[in-house]
Order: structure tokens, then sequence, then C-alpha cells
């Protein structure tokens, strides 16, 4: 009989220093725990990081990882193009074998719990795990970022943390500590270097904006093009082919076209159209290191601070 497997897939308000990422990710090393990915965008100033394991030792990993980027970040002097809240900003658990997503709101809780009382970092609970209906979507969450929710939770009892607080940590903010589905995070770049572009097909396609259900996007510059990035929630319902033939339809209407794609973190299997245009998008898709099952059965190394040769680029 196999055992119950959860993923958790930590991002952290770094993206500029590997030093600083290989420190966090080296802290989540726990037995029993396989680390799958991890990689850091400059622009975005973000790191992701993509861990599976029995639940009780994904979630020490996940609260050591939220503890030394405590230690390492400081958001007061942080700046890039991803909205954030905390130095730990997101941490979502999600159900991978022999486990319900019920089940992986009680190991949100107990993480988020446990956040506060190692590292005195206030914790919101989202998705799944919200505690609150209006905090089920991230964006809600994070409504003014690090800057304007510190000042908020001064005056406003209902953006306090649910958990912990009432004011945010000085320096690393606040954890959004959640529970979802597999989520896809994927970036388009458009042969243009029109930010104002890439925001305006953005509005166009996200679900808020009355576009494609399940996708969040947003138009941002990055490495001096425009890019898209995008969250696709529910990738059965709106499959990535559906999201790829929208943003090029709305991209000819402004006279330009995506020409590569990013995935961040990984995908699984089901999510893979192999025939598709948007995965011919990849200067390189290796299925081996992109696709979740696969990933489980070569997982990485776990760095260390002092190991020479980063994986980083």
């Amino acid at each position: 009989m196999s055992s119950p497997l959860i993923e958790c897939v930590p991002n952290f308000s770094e993206g500029r220093d590997p030093a600083i990422v290989e420190a966090i990710v080296a802290a989540m090393a726990v037995d029993g725990v396989s680390l799958l990915d991890f990689s850091r965008d400059p622009d975005h100033n973000r790191s992701v990081v993509t861990i599976v394991g029995p639940p009780g030792a994904v979630v020490e990993s996940a609260v050591r990882g939220a503890g030394c980027a405590a230690e390492l970040i400081n958001l007061t002097a942080q700046r890039g193009v991803h909205p954030r809240i905390g130095a730990a900003d997101v941490i979502p658990f999600v159900p991978v074998r022999d486990i319900s997503l019920e089940q992986c709101v009680l190991f949100a809780r107990q993480a988020g719990a446990a956040i506060w009382n190692r590292h005195s970092i206030p914790v919101y609970f989202y998705e799944a795990a919200a505690a609150r209906p209006d905090r089920a979507l991230l964006e809600q969450v994070r409504q003014g970022q690090f800057e304007g929710l510190s000042k908020a939770v001064k005056n406003e009892v209902a953006r306090r943390p649910d958990v912990g607080g009432p004011e945010l940590h000085p320096t690393a903010g606040a954890a959004a500590v959640g529970a979802r589905r597999f989520l896809i995070a994927w970036n388009l770049y458009l042969n243009t270097a029109d930010v104002a572009t890439a925001r305006s097909i953005a509005r166009e396609i996200r679900a808020s904006g009355g576009g494609l259900f399940g996708v969040k996007a947003m138009g941002v510059l990055a490495h001096g093009e425009a890019q898209i990035s995008m969250n696709i929630t529910d990738f059965r319902q709106t499959p990535l082919s559906q999201v790829y033939a929208a943003v090029k339809e709305k991209a000819a209407r402004h006279g330009v076209a995506p020409v590569r794609g990013e995935l961040i973190g990984l995908v699984p299997e089901a999510a893979a159209e192999r025939a598709s245009e948007w995965l011919r998008l990849f200067h390189e898709f290796d299925p081996e290191e992109k696709i979740l099952e696969r990933k489980l059965q070569h997982p990485l190394a776990w760095p260390t601070p002092s190991q020479p040769g980063s994986r980083l680029k």
C-alpha cells in the first residue's frame, strides 16, 4: 500500500541573490522530503521551490524555509515586479497521492500555527484553507502588498492576519498559507517590449476580467521583454492549449505574437499536451525534468549554502 504524498510549492521574495535562495532551500532539507525543483527570477525577484513527501515532513520543511527566509530577506528593501506580502510569500499544500484536499487544509493550518509560534510571522489562510470567504483568493489577501498591508492592519480589523499579529513582521511581513489543487505557473513572452500590450492582453484573458475560467494573469516587463505571467488554477477545465490560443488571438490584434514560453516549477503529466503549439515555444522541454510524476523518480540533491556550482541561473 502506497503512503500519502503532498506537494508544497513555497514562493520566496528573493530572486537575485543565489546564495540567499540556496540557503533557504538548504534549510528545508528534512528526512523523507524530496526536492523536485527550485528556480529564481531576478525581474520578479522571486524564487519558487517544489517539494514532495509525507505530510508531516513536508509541513516541517515548509516551516523551516519560512523561518530562514525571515532571517535573510528584508522586505523594506526588496523590490520586484511580482506582488508580495512576505519573505515567505506563499506556501500552498497540494494533494498528490492518497490524500484529499480537505486533509491538506488541516496541514496548512498546522503549518500556519507553527510559522507564527516558531518565527513570529503572522499568517493568512487562503484558497481551500481560507478561514474567511473574503480571503479565498490570494489577490484579495495580497491587496496593497507588504507596504499597504503593513499600514492597513494597524487601522482595519478586517485586514489583520488569521494567526498572529495583529501587526506584520517588520521585515518579513506575513505568509499566505493555503491548500489547493495543482496550479501551473506559466510565462509567455511577446515579440515586443511594450508592457502596456502585455497588460492589455492579461486583462482580457484572466477570469476576473471576464476571460478564461481559472486563469490569473498580469503583464510585466521581464528581461527587457513584455511578458504575460499566468497562473492556471484548473488545467482540466481550461487546458493550456486553450489559454495559449486566446493569448495568440488577442496578441494578433495588437500586431504582436507569443514567441517564447517558460514554466515555473513542474506540471502534471495530464497537463503536458505533447502535440500542442504552446509546448513547442519552449527552447527545451525535458519531460524528465518538468513533469511532476517523472521528477518524483529522480529528485534533486539538497544544496548546502557553501556548495559550489549552483544549479540556479
